[in-house]
C-alpha cells in the first residue's frame, strides 16, 4: 500500500479545479480482452425490439457480478477477474488512493451500452444522446464519491463517447434541470484507445454521447465512496509551501506552474462574474484536500473572512 504511485500535487489540484482525471491505455490489452470476454455477447441485438427489454435482457446475461452497496471495493470483484487485475494495477490503486483514501468502498456499477443507428431505425426509435446530468443530485458533502469510467476498446469521434464539462463538479444543481443543456463551452467528448480509464469526482455534469458508428460502443462504470478520510492522501511530498499571495493583477512575464496557478484557471463556460465562486470553491476544496484550513489562492477566501473592525 504505501508503495503505491500517489497522485502529485498538481494532477490534484487538476481534479480539484477540473472534476477529472484521464489515464489514457493504462489498462494492458489483455485486461481488455478479457473484460470483454466477461461481458459476453454485447453486439448489436436483433433490430426491431424495444430497446429497454433488450438492454435488460444483455444486463442479465453479461458478467457483470451481483453487489451490494457498501461492501468494501477489495471485496467487490472475484480474484483473477478482469475489474480486480484492473483495479489492481498500481497506477489506478494509486490514484484511488489518493482520491477517495484507504479502505475505499463500492456504491454501484453499471454496464454502458450505445447501440449502432441501425438497431434504432428498425425499431422506429430516436437514436440520441443522454441527457446532460449531475449523478450526485441531492449531495451536500464537501467529501466526494470517485467515479471510474473504463474504456475497454477504441471508441472514435463518431462512437459518440461520454461527454463531460470540466470544472462543473462544484456546482451543485438539479439532475433533471440539466437536461436541455446539450452543448456548453469547454465539454469534451471521449476519444481515446483501448484501456483508457477516466476519474471523476461524482458531481460533474456529463452524458453519453449518440453512437452513429457501425458497431456498439461500451463502457463500465464503478462508483466508489470514500471509506475513510480524503484528507492529505496524495503525495504531499510534491506540494509546495507558498510563502504568501502572489500578485493578483501585475504578473510579469510567463508564472511558473503551480497550484496557485492551477486552481486559478477559468474554464471557457465561466462568466466574468459568477465564474468568482468557482474560484471560491475551488480554494475551499483545496483545503479539505490538503487538510489546510488556513490556504487561499489569489487572496480569495482571505478577502471574504477579513472580520476586521476599526
Amino acid at each position: 500500500m504505501n508503495d503505491l504511485p500517489l497522485l502529485g500535487a498538481h494532477d490534484m489540484a487538476r481534479f480539484a479545479a477540473r472534476g477529472f482525471l484521464r489515464m489514457d491505455a493504462v489498462v494492458p490489452p489483455d485486461i481488455n480482452a478479457q473484460f470483454l470476454r466477461e461481458m459476453g455477447d454485447i453486439a448489436p441485438p436483433e433490430p426491431g425490439r424495444k430497446l429497454r427489454r433488450t438492454y435488460g435482457e444483455m444486463l442479465a446475461n453479461a458478467g457483470v457480478p451481483e453487489v451490494g452497496a457498501g461492501v468494501p471495493l477489495a471485496q467487490t470483484y472475484p480474484q483473477g477477474s478482469a475489474m480486480a487485475r484492473m483495479l489492481a494495477l498500481p497506477v489506478v490503486a494509486g490514484a484511488i488512493r489518493s482520491l477517495v483514501g484507504d479502505d475505499p468502498v463500492f456504491d454501484h456499477h453499471f454496464l454502458h451500452v450505445t447501440f449502432p443507428p441501425a438497431y434504432h431505425a428498425a425499431g422506429g426509435g430516436e437514436n440520441v444522446s443522454q441527457h446532460t446530468h449531475q449523478d450526485s443530485t441531492i449531495d451536500p458533502r464537501q467529501a466526494f464519491d470517485l467515479q471510474i469510467m473504463y474504456y475497454p476498446h477504441d471508441v472514435t469521434r463518431d462512437m459518440g463517447g461520454t461527454r463531460f464539462i470540466p470544472g462543473t463538479h462544484l456546482r451543485k444543481v438539479s439532475e433533471a434541470a440539466l437536461g436541455r443543456y446539450q452543448n456548453i463551452r469547454g465539454q469534451q467528448h471521449m476519444v481515446c484507445e483501448a484501456g483508457t480509464l477516466l476519474f471523476l469526482h461524482s458531481g460533474i455534469w456529463h452524458g453519453g454521447g449518440v453512437n452513429l458508428s457501425e458497431r456498439t460502443r461500451t463502457m463500465f462504470k464503478v462508483r466508489i465512496n470514500p471509506g475513510s478520510s480524503q484528507v492529505a492522501k496524495f503525495d504531499l511530498s510534491t506540494l509546495e509551501r507558498p510563502t504568501g499571495q502572489r500578485p493578483i493583477f501585475y504578473l510579469k512575464g510567463p508564472q511558473p506552474l503551480s497550484v496557485e496557478q492551477i486552481l486559478m484557471t477559468p474554464e471557457p463556460w465561466f462568466e466574468d462574474d459568477t465564474g468568482r465562486l468557482e474560484f471560491v470553491n475551488r480554494v475551499k476544496f483545496w483545503r479539505y484536500l490538503t487538510g489546510d484550513a488556513g490556504y487561499d489562492a489569489d487572496y480569495w477566501l482571505t478577502r471574504l473572512e477579513n472580520l476586521a473592525t476599526a
